[in-house]
């Protein structure tokens, strides 16, 4: 479905600096020099009211089921983007999200062996939407990271970092036109200039 806004999603592995790359862009793109443009910042889970509980739960609460937890990231991906999502691309605004469907591909079809069928529900809840551009912060997996204060989620996961990196390089690989993988085991500043760099370059594909 056409629609005049833009969407733009970031993926990589836990501790990549998305959120700190999502505020930079999306600073950028506010200012006169970045286009003036309506941003809207939002993540999953936790975009929503609904979408909040779900996090919590998920993230914080005792062992879910995998599959029941891939089908709780699928309703609140429906729900995000029906509610929020569709509606600000619809306006016109630059969407700038953090995880989405390929979260669901990398680690409930991969790392937890759900396979093929995590991404047809996750299309099938979110209509077929997919970004304009993806952008992947890649690195290498975070030495120590399992000695860190870490949530449920986020300690089942760093086991599986290495199987998670090659899976976001792949699904980049698989849809180059959309993509952008960014190196982000250099500084903010570094990281952020190419960031900006490829979303220019997929705004003037679009214009």
């Amino acid at each position: 479905m056409a629609y005049p806004g833009f969407y733009i999603v970031f993926e990589g592995g836990d501790g990549v600096g998305k959120s700190t790359q999502i505020d930079l862009l999306a600073e950028h793109l506010r200012s006169a020099g970045g286009g003036s443009h309506t941003v809207v910042t939002t993540r999953e889970p936790g975009g929503t009211d609904l979408g909040r509980e779900l996090r919590e739960a998920v993230m914080h609460g005792d062992h879910v089921d995998p599959r029941a937890e891939a089908l709780l990231y699928a309703a609140d991906r429906a729900h995000h983007v029906g509610t929020l999502v569709r509606p600000a691309l619809e306006r016109g605004d630059v969407v700038v999200q953090d995880r989405y469907v390929d979260s669901s591909i990398v680690y409930q079809g991969g790392a937890r062996g759900l396979g093929d069928e995590v991404e047809r529900i996750s299309r099938w809840a979110t209509e077929g939407l997919l970004p304009d551009l993806t952008i992947v912060l890649d690195t290498a997996p975070i030495a120590g990271r399992m000695d860190r204060d870490l949530d449920r989620l986020e300690r089942e996961t760093a086991e599986h970092s290495v199987q998670i990196r090659q899976a976001y390089l792949d699904l980049a690989a698989r849809a180059p036109e959309r993509y952008a993988v960014i190196n982000a085991a250099r500084t903010v500043e570094d990281v952020a200039a190419d960031v900006r760099v490829a979303t220019t370059a997929a705004l003037g594909m679009r214009s």
